[in-house]
């Protein structure tokens, strides 16, 4: 699959990088015979300086041969992931093809996971920017596909950002497949031992498959 490249987005609230979300998933997908590459973005910064910067890195991999971007992010970077994917402003060179999105924030309408709202909106944002980096907010029938998963026990971003997001892109008949799993907490990564939620891997390889 020389023609698509995978950009891996570690979590961590926009204010670290989670290291087994980043290597690990890169050599996970590099066995599925898929190329792929971790892009640290910028932290502790206000939108939209992360969002460009990472439109410069899929602008970067485009200029270098790829011909299909597809993302693959976790918790923050799965927010940051779907701005990508979905934010209007693109241009056809910073475009997203597909994108996974793990136990993903997607909306920062909620009153969940207030760290990193306050990082990346400040504080004191107001309704209308909230909306604004919604994903749900943000789809359309034109936008890209999505692999999601969640675990409904996640004590730091509940499943509910999933469904907000999985209503939306049913709604605007985005081809997407969702799965949340019973048990299981946040940040589990790859989730190798970690119950059900250890099929997740295997549930995205036929679906990145199909995409690339």
């Amino acid at each position: 699959m020389t023609g698509t490249h995978m950009i891996v987005l570690p979590g961590g609230g926009y204010a670290e990088h989670a290291s087994h979300e980043a290597e690990p998933v890169v050599d996970w997908l590099g066995d599925l015979g898929v190329r792929a590459s971790v892009f640290r973005y910028p932290l502790r910064a206000r939108h939209p300086e992360p969002l460009n910067a990472l439109r410069a890195e899929i602008r970067r991999r485009r200029a270098a041969g790829a011909q299909r971007i597809g993302l693959i992010r976790f918790s923050a970077g799965g927010h940051l992931a779907g701005l990508a994917a979905l934010a209007p402003g693109a241009s056809p060179d910073e475009a997203v093809d597909f994108a996974v999105l793990g136990y993903a924030i997607t909306s920062m309408e909620t009153e969940t996971y207030r760290p990193a709202r306050a990082i990346l909106l400040g504080e004191d944002a107001g309704p209308e920017l909230r909306r604004s980096t919604s994903l749900d907010s943000l789809v359309t029938p034109q936008s890209p596909p999505f692999f999601v998963w969640h675990t409904a026990e996640d004590p730091y971003v509940p499943a509910e950002h999933t469904y907000r997001l999985a209503a939306a892109l049913a709604a605007g008949q985005v081809p997407h497949a969702v799965h949340v799993f019973a048990h299981g907490p946040h940040s589990l990564g790859l989730a190798r031992n970690a119950g059900e939620a250890a099929i997740w891997t295997t549930l995205a390889e036929a679906w990145i498959l199909e995409q690339a």
